[in-house]
């Protein structure tokens, strides 16, 4: 039975986030549909879907491999809705819905749409879910992406939406990325487990650092440290789920005193898109949360840079040269992982299994 055909939308949105995904998962059953949050995701599904996007990449090598890749869903239509600007999020969900032969509508612009005459959100959503078979939005209205989901639950073309930013609220598959990337990087390290990551920047508005402080709840004795301004910290939500988890975590503003412990530094950008009034944020002094060239001497040789970019000053062009610097290979990491998630989705994750184990032999 379809949860979210028996649960209303008042009901279901006063929902934790945890609750929320259990309904989903209860809809999906043993697969995936709506994407929406990174609670849905635990370790099993973590590690399943690296382990996926893994093998994808080795399939893509070969001409073979690609045009395999490409057989698998090129009877399928997937709609790139991104009223909110976006570079690497948009070409990602692009090249990943190429790579399996999808067909691909989007709309980046609202004044090119209906929407320019007055026609609602949730009008442009039902009407893309008559002539597409997925949706992956990025909107700047937080939860609506989980509105349009619960709506197209409880019509009869239920197409499954993924989130790819909503608001300030959360960015669940650029958390699946990110966490894929320490997944890489610390493969020959002992994985993510008993790692070190700290979060600098703007902490209180980056809905990705709050995706991926949850998603590395799954991992055992993860240290997780946010260094930002006090006007930018990560929100008391965060704080009071790490602390129901009992993670071991730490609040701070001196960037220096912690980049000797770290294993992954997690850089952000100040979100001043979000300013409730013009300028507010240049008024908070960042300097000292940038990342210096100086700590390159001071951080382990196992330790990795990342960033969700783009970027301003928070790293130097400088820091691009030196190997612990993943952010160019965590940007590709996204095209897999989301060439996982968009397969795993329509139940093409056991063709490639399969291809995969027989291409080996």
């Amino acid at each position: 039975m379809n949860t979210m055909m028996t649960i209303g939308w008042d009901d279901f949105v006063k929902l934790s986030s945890s609750q929320k995904a259990s309904v989903l998962k209860a809809d999906a059953g043993q697969g995936m549909f709506h994407i929406l949050l990174a609670q849905q995701f635990g370790r099993k599904e973590l590690d399943d879907l690296g382990d996926l996007a893994t093998k994808i990449r080795f399939i893509a090598k070969t001409d073979k491999g690609a045009a395999f890749l490409g057989s698998l869903l090129p009877q399928k239509r997937v709609m790139l809705y991104f009223s909110q600007p976006s570079t690497r999020t948009f070409l990602s969900f692009l090249a990943a819905s190429q790579i399996l032969g999808m067909r691909i509508g989007e709309v980046r612009d609202a004044s090119v749409s209906s929407e320019f005459k007055g026609e609602s959100r949730e009008d442009s959503v039902r009407t893309f879910s008559s002539y597409y078979d997925c949706i992956v939005m990025r909107t700047e209205i937080g939860g609506l992406a989980e509105r349009m989901a619960w709506v197209l639950s409880n019509t009869d073309r239920p197409v499954p939406i993924i989130n790819a930013g909503s608001g300030k609220d959360q960015h669940p598959t650029q958390a699946l990325l990110d966490i894929y990337t320490l997944q890489r990087s610390f493969e020959k390290a002992g994985g993510i487990d008993g790692k070190t990551v700290v979060f600098v920047g703007d902490l209180a508005r980056g809905r990705t650092v709050r995706s991926l402080s949850y998603l590395l709840t799954n991992y055992k004795k993860v240290k997780q440290v946010f260094i930002a301004p006090k006007q930018l910290q990560i929100g008391s939500d965060v704080v009071e789920m790490l602390k129901s988890k009992k993670v071991n975590f730490e609040l701070g503003s001196k960037f220096s005193d912690v980049i000797r412990e770290v294993d992954a530094v997690y850089m952000t950008r100040i979100q001043d898109e979000w300013d409730q009034k013009k300028g507010e944020s240049a008024c908070i002094d960042i300097s000292s949360f940038n990342f210096k060239t100086e700590y390159l001497h001071k951080m382990k040789k196992s330790a990795v840079i990342m960033h969700p970019f783009p970027r301003r000053a928070e790293i130097p062009t400088e820091v691009d040269g030196d190997e612990r610097a993943v952010y160019w290979r965590q940007m590709r990491n996204g095209m897999w992982i989301r060439t996982a998630l968009i397969a795993s989705i329509f139940g093409k994750n056991k063709a490639i299994l399969d291809y995969e184990l027989k291409s080996r032999k």
